[in-house]
């Protein structure tokens, strides 16, 4: 939570707290703020009891921080001795076999002039002009 404060932060932040507060008020804004703390974390922690115990002891293992959907996942979907199930999710969504099949078709049609093999397969020879008696007028005022 604090972890990108530096040294240098905490003493800018004392310095401006010196200087809004007063010296002589100081220590008494502190006992006053760390009081509120500790009574905001003991209701906290009543009310995470209150929950548990109305839960029944079939949850008393509950923990709260397992709502958190990081934790979810890495509590159900990861298990102790891997992934369960998120190794056939990534081999089905893979895209790479795909690609090999059609860069292996591009490659075949575009080498050698020879049909691929591969059912589906597109052609990517130049298609023979059509002779000019079949071919429609383009109409610059029709556009």
């Amino acid at each position: 939570m604090f972890s990108e404060l530096s040294p240098m932060k905490l003493l800018a932040i004392a310095i401006v707290a010196v200087f809004v507060f007063g010296p002589d008020r100081l220590p008494e804004f502190i006992r006053n703020a760390t009081g509120t703390l500790r009574r905001v974390r003991a209701f906290a922690d009543s009310a995470k009891q209150d929950i548990r115990a109305e839960l029944g002891p079939e949850f008393k293992d509950f923990e709260f921080e397992d709502l958190h959907p990081k934790a979810f996942l890495r509590k159900h979907v990861l298990d102790g001795d891997g992934l369960a199930g998120l190794e056939d999710i990534r081999n089905a969504l893979d895209p790479w076999p795909e690609l090999g099949e059609v860069a292996a078709s591009l490659r075949d049609t575009a080498g050698g002039g020879q049909q691929s093999q591969t059912p589906g397969a597109v052609s990517l020879a130049k298609a023979a002009e059509a002779p000019p008696s079949t071919r429609h007028a383009f109409d610059p005022d029709a556009t």
